[in-house]
């Protein structure tokens, strides 16, 4: 962790000895009473928290908080509800580069086993969220949605005017030379890509289909290149 998360209502808690956070202060930062480190709020601010005291109970804790972070990426990202590993390291790299929202859909193609992963059902993907999050020294956190189908996601009012899907197979350019607006919503297919019932909703709705080259990435692999690219052309970077 480069920095410790907390929620909102847990900084004026103990923090228990079972709790990972507490081990990484011990164990990897090795602060004694009096330390400081690298803490922030969910959503909320940086700053620092200090190690009052070591109890049988947990770790009493303060904090100062200082810094107002900046905003998430004006970047939508909608996927195709891939296999859960693949999922969760969609969650933690797409937190760490700051994109302002992830859309896990139901698209023709994807294994409907997949939305019942525990990753889904516990609540298990905001962990990951968190964890990529703290990765980039940072505090926001994504907005998440996932179970809807990509036509019910189509039919949302907000959705931004640029408009992206990636497609290997029919896309007429590439996203490096893609002209992009902000804010900009990028759409990957399920790790069996897009059918074409898919790609006319999409064409449809206003969706450009651009590609990353010739090579077929796995969905994760696709997603990073992807929002960095993006990033360098909004000059986010």
């Amino acid at each position: 962790m480069n920095l410790i998360l907390f929620e909102a209502e847990e900084a004026s808690r103990l923090l228990p000895p079972a709790d990972p956070r507490a081990a990484h202060i011990l164990e990897v930062l090795r602060r004694q009473p009096g330390d400081r480190f690298d803490a922030g709020l969910i959503n909320g601010p940086r700053g620092k928290g200090t190690l009052v005291a070591i109890r049988p109970e947990g770790l009493e804790l303060a904090f100062v908080w200082e810094t107002v972070v900046a905003p998430l990426d004006p970047i939508i990202l909608i996927v195709g509800m891939p296999r859960p590993q693949s999922a969760r390291r969609i969650l933690r790299e797409a937190s760490a580069l700051g994109v302002g929202a992830l859309h896990f859909v139901q698209t023709e193609k994807t294994e409907a086993s997949y939305a019942q992963s525990p990753l889904w059902t516990t609540g298990e993907w905001r962990r990951h969220l968190v964890a990529g999050t703290e990765q980039a020294f940072a505090t926001l956190l994504p907005e998440v949605t996932f179970g809807r189908t990509l036509a019910d996601l189509m039919a949302a009012p907000d959705l931004p005017a640029t408009r992206l899907a990636l497609d290997v197979y029919e896309a007429p350019e590439g996203l490096a030379a893609a002209a992009v607006g902000s804010p900009v919503a990028l759409a990957l297919g399920p790790e069996r890509g897009w059918s074409a019932a898919d790609r006319d909703q999409l064409r449809r709705h206003g969706f450009r289909l651009v590609h990353l080259g010739s090579r077929v990435l796995r969905t994760e692999t696709a997603c990073v290149a992807a929002v960095a690219l993006l990033k360098a052309k909004l000059e986010l970077f």
